[in-house]
């Protein structure tokens, strides 16, 4: 069953699993390490990964903050985790990106997700936003 978000976006069971399980693999992490870090036990990250079963809050916040992503990237209000406002320089990465492989675009999206997160001071983080 979805549920409305903030923005008034369903958000589909299916969809949270998705990126919860795309976001942990990105940072290749193992459940076990996830379940580990977020005192989840390891069995309910993968059935919360299938979609079999519900996240709380509590849970989607520890699990959110160890892949440091927003949470509400994971509720679908935030359809850009890097949240890109620049126009032109998302058109310039469009032109390079054309002669790119699918697959070479995908590193790159990776790469750009994991400069956003990961790529600079925590203090920095809220001044570029």
């Amino acid at each position: 069953m979805a549920e409305r978000g903030k923005s008034g976006r369903k958000v589909d069971q299916r969809t949270l699993a998705k990126r919860l399980r795309e976001a942990r693999e990105f940072l290749n992490l193992s459940q076990q390490f996830v379940a580990d870090q977020t005192g989840i036990p390891r069995s309910a990250v993968s059935e919360i990964e299938r979609g079999n079963r519900k996240v709380d809050s509590l849970e989607l916040r520890r699990l959110a903050d160890l892949y440091r992503f927003p949470v509400s990237y994971f509720l679908g209000e935030q359809a850009d985790p890097a949240g890109t406002k620049d126009p032109t320089a998302l058109r310039a990465l469009n032109r390079t990106a054309r002669g790119l492989t699918e697959r070479d675009r995908d590193e790159v999206l990776k790469f750009a997700l994991f400069l956003r997160h990961f790529g600079r001071h925590p203090a920095e983080k809220g001044s570029a936003e």
